[in-house]
């Protein structure tokens, strides 16, 4: 194999790449080394701003089978053909720490998928956790400024264990559902490969006739649900910050291929507003036993990514990134996502992000958007514009019957009516193994224990009273104290 000749980025060949050009072997460095100050100016900019929440994370390529054809349901191509595979890549991340954080923390778990269609790319964007802190993206900053690390002293990197969160979780009692997850073993998992996935948020399957259908999505891992205790993932977290990212990596590596099962349940539009609870409410999910999953196809993971930044992390997911068949539902949550998300990775990797290879669609793309940071293509013609009569890029009509709700009301700030703060939290409460009641209420009490304000403490354990007041007893006493 013949040796590549080193260049600088602009084919200029390198003859030294380890000395500077100076004035004489001990004289000053001279401005008109370009090659220097090409080489230290990339340098300086080789890392990208990281993401506020999911910054530490990891990915793998592979691809996705639809059992059967889903045409009852939804008009979307790749849910039609068995025989079809469709190219997906994954990210799995956590959300609180930075990148440099350990992978075993106490945190919920990215899920993010993108699959490369025929019709585009189309991003199922979700958590190992089936539900959500909040209702309304309108509090998702709050969420986040108060899980990260505190203002004034930057502590703690990567825990809930200080007065912020708690302050606002203890006000936010809809985000005791929440709790009940996070802080039993669910919020320390195994492996990437050992974690279950959700949509979190409803969506709308839209089928070629015009019929609709709220959905929530599931991922199942093939080798099952594993997760660690709170000691063990601490002391892996020292041992190995990089755990999950080397079990994910090795895995594949070996030929142990990555598989998941997908699974929807499915809601008629007519059963929505007969409901006991809000099916677009994200702290709730769905009763498996009236709403049953369905199985969909399978997900197999095969190929580590070749480059870490370019495919990973510069990997861009938004659950505004639909194909038709796939709407969005009304919840508040999801319809802030939409914006969010995208307006994240045009801040984070400029405005032309969609062009990196990993967020590429395989299908052709064509509108009259052009220029901005890093444009890449090279557009042909004078026309950027439309209507036009000079050519350019032509509409297509939606195909089939589309979705067209009627929509009426008064404009509002509300918060959601339909629906409690506690119920279901105590619902799985009470469903769980002694075994994992007693690591829910002992990682509870060690993250409340870091909280200095007893106001906050009592106000917090008076939220997982109401949920069940088994619970509420439980973590008084495991601080000492009589209720």
């Amino acid at each position: 194999m013949a040796e590549e000749k080193m260049t600088t980025n602009q084919g200029y060949p390198i003859s030294d790449d380890n000395s500077s050009l100076t004035v004489g072997n001990r004289g000053p460095t001279l401005l008109q080394d370009f090659q220097f100050i090409e080489k230290i100016a990339h340098f300086d900019r080789e890392r990208i701003p990281e993401r506020v929440v999911h910054a530490k994370g990891a990915g793998a390529f592979g691809y996705f089978l639809v059992y059967k054809s889903m045409a009852k349901y939804t008009k979307a191509q790749f849910l039609q053909d068995p025989s079809a595979k469709t190219p997906v890549f994954v990210r799995f991340s956590t959300v609180a720490g930075s990148r440099g954080s350990a992978d075993t923390v106490r945190d919920v778990r990215g899920f993010a998928t993108k699959f490369y269609t025929k019709e585009g790319n189309y991003d199922l964007v979700g958590n190992d956790i089936p539900v959500f802190f909040i209702r309304d993206a309108m509090k998702f900053p709050d969420l986040v400024h108060s899980v990260k690390a505190e203002p004034h002293n930057n502590i703690p990197s990567s825990s809930t264990g200080h007065n912020n969160f708690w302050d606002f979780i203890s006000l936010t009692p809809e985000a005791t559902h929440m709790l009940t997850w996070v802080f039993s073993d669910r919020g320390t998992p195994a492996s990437y490969r050992k974690m279950e996935g959700f949509g979190v948020n409803t969506y709308k399957w839209v089928s070629n006739e015009g019929k609709t259908t709220l959905i929530k999505y599931h991922w199942k891992p093939k080798l099952g649900v594993k997760n660690f205790d709170r000691e063990k993932a601490t002391r892996i977290a020292g041992e190995d910050p990089d755990y999950l990212t080397r079990d994910l990596w090795e895995a594949i590596e070996r030929g142990e291929y990555v598989e998941y099962e997908f699974f929807v349940q499915m809601m008629d539009m007519s059963e929505e507003q007969n409901q006991s609870f809000d099916p677009l409410d994200p702290t709730k999910t769905w009763p498996e036993d009236k709403f049953p999953l369905m199985p969909v196809g399978k997900m197999v993971l095969d190929r580590n990514p070749e480059n870490f930044f370019t495919e990973v992390e510069q990997a861009a997911f938004c659950p505004a990134n639909l194909v038709p068949g796939i709407e969005f539902s009304d919840d508040k949550l999801l319809q802030g996502r939409t914006f969010s998300y995208v307006d994240t990775q045009r801040y984070r990797l400029g405005a032309n992000f969609h062009e990196l290879p990993t967020n590429r669609p395989l299908s052709p793309t064509a509108n009259n958007q052009r220029d901005g940071a890093m444009q890449s293509q090279v557009f042909q013609g004078p026309v950027n514009f439309g209507p036009s009569s000079r050519g350019g890029p032509v509409t297509t009509p939606v195909e089939g019957t589309p979705y067209s709700p009627h929509i009426q009301g008064n404009l509002v700030r509300e918060k959601i009516k339909k629906t409690d703060d506690f119920s279901q939290a105590g619902e799985r409460y009470r469903s769980m193994s002694k075994t994992e009641i007693k690591h829910l209420v002992e990682n509870l009490v060690a993250d409340l224990s870091h909280v200095t304000d007893p106001a906050i403490q009592k106000r917090a354990i008076e939220n997982l009273a109401k949920a069940d007041e088994g619970l509420g007893r439980a973590v008084v006493a495991g601080f000492g104290l009589e209720k």
